[in-house]
């Protein structure tokens, strides 16, 4: 593999990191800025929305670029929404400083786009899965070492040391991505391939209608594990090591069983398991180890999908792959919007006592779980790329 994945991969730590740490820092955010948890989690969906919306719009109008400066420029945006996370004071600051970041996610795109480009088609499942690991090791490093530090020593902690590493991969990319590094720009010709094929769509929705199952738990996940299992900071922060650690398993295994089996057979398996991993989870209450092992399931087909996906459309049109991998991304976002959208709104509905509790929320994602498995049902194996 060329040893510029592995940067990426460790780049987009720090992007993951930034994303989710507020997942498990909610409450002590929520008390500081004397607002709800509901309404603190949808700095989640500042994020994910402006992520969705803007990204690729950016990528467009940095098409021109070279893609070394489109990662710094990404890179740039987003260490600096973290230093207005750090230093806010009301929960619209915080939500201005998450759109910033949103924007410079764009690198993960671009990164998916390069990697696609430096391997050959056979190895593309392990590489899109290479680097897309970082975003699983942001849930074994990034968020529990993020939530231990903030119930420690307050949110704002870590969320200054994301700002700190953000700005040491600027200077990494600065230093080790060559300035002539050619890679795919995304424009908007694809646009038509999209409009035509059924296949295309239904992949995107697939993306869509799982993250919104998903993150109708993971937007509130601190609260959920709480409810599930009353526990001390420092065993929330293993808690959420060991999940993480499951999402690093099932990423890899994810894009080893892609370029060994295919998408659609790894799909088809782990959506199966993910949807009967959150039928079960509200059963665990009162049972820290029933409920670890149902986490842990459920981050090894939830975290493996997304290589399958990324391959699924990166096959079906390379020539147009910058442009669907961040329209897959813009997919991920809207999902991770919805699905803390949807989490709060049931959670707190009536005065601040919601239709459902906290270990219930899995029953509400899991209708949008198997809409998504119905898809992969019925999807068919794409035979040759498409073009526009």
């Amino acid at each position: 593999m060329n040893p510029l994945l592995y940067l990426f991969a460790l780049v987009n730590l720090v992007i993951g990191t930034g994303a989710f740490v507020i997942a498990g820092i909610l409450k002590p955010i929520a008390d500081d800025l004397h607002v709800s948890i509901p309404a603190t989690g949808q700095a989640m969906t500042t994020y994910a929305l402006a992520t969705a919306l803007l990204v690729p719009i950016a990528l467009v109008l940095t098409a021109k670029l070279s893609r070394k400066s489109a990662m710094q420029l990404s890179l740039t945006l987003f260490t600096l929404g973290n230093i207005v996370c750090a230093f806010a004071t009301s929960l619209p600051i915080l939500l201005a400083g998450r759109v910033l970041m949103g924007i410079g996610a764009m690198f993960t795109p671009l990164a998916a786009g390069l990697a696609v480009t430096m391997v050959e088609p056979a190895r593309r499942g392990k590489a899109l899965a290479l680097v897309f690991l970082g975003v699983s090791l942001a849930y074994v490093v990034g968020l529990p070492l993020g939530a231990w530090l903030g119930f420690q020593y307050g949110w704002h902690v870590p969320i200054v040391a994301i700002a700190v590493t953000s700005f040491v991969a600027l200077l990494a990319i600065t230093v080790l991505v060559p300035k002539d590094m050619i890679g795919p720009a995304a424009n908007f010709d694809g646009l038509g391939l999209v409009v035509r094929s059924a296949e295309i769509r239904s992949t995107l929705f697939v993306t869509l209608f799982y993250f919104i199952a998903i993150f109708c738990v993971f937007s509130y996940i601190g609260p959920v594990q709480q409810t599930l299992n009353p526990m001390s900071p420092e065993k929330l922060s293993i808690t959420l090591a060991m999940f993480g650690v499951a999402g690093v398993v099932g990423t890899l295994l994810g894009g080893w069983a892609n370029d060994h089996f295919g998408a659609l057979p790894t799909l088809r398996a782990q959506i199966s398991v993910l949807m009967a991993s959150m039928l079960v989870l509200p059963f665990t209450q009162g049972n820290y180890a029933l409920t670890l092992t149902a986490f842990i399931v459920w981050g090894i087909a939830g975290f493996g999908m997304m290589a399958p996906q990324q391959s699924r459309l990166a096959t079906a049109s390379p020539a147009n792959a910058p442009l669907l991998l961040s329209l897959n991304t813009s997919m991920l976002y809207f999902g991770t919007a919805a699905g803390a959208a949807l989490g709060g709104a049931f959670v707190g509905a009536v005065a601040g006592e919601g239709w459902v509790t906290f270990d219930r929320l899995s029953w509400i994602g899991l209708p949008f779980a198997a809409v998504a498995g119905l898809l992969i049902v019925s999807a068919r194996k794409t035979s040759s790329p498409a073009t526009v």
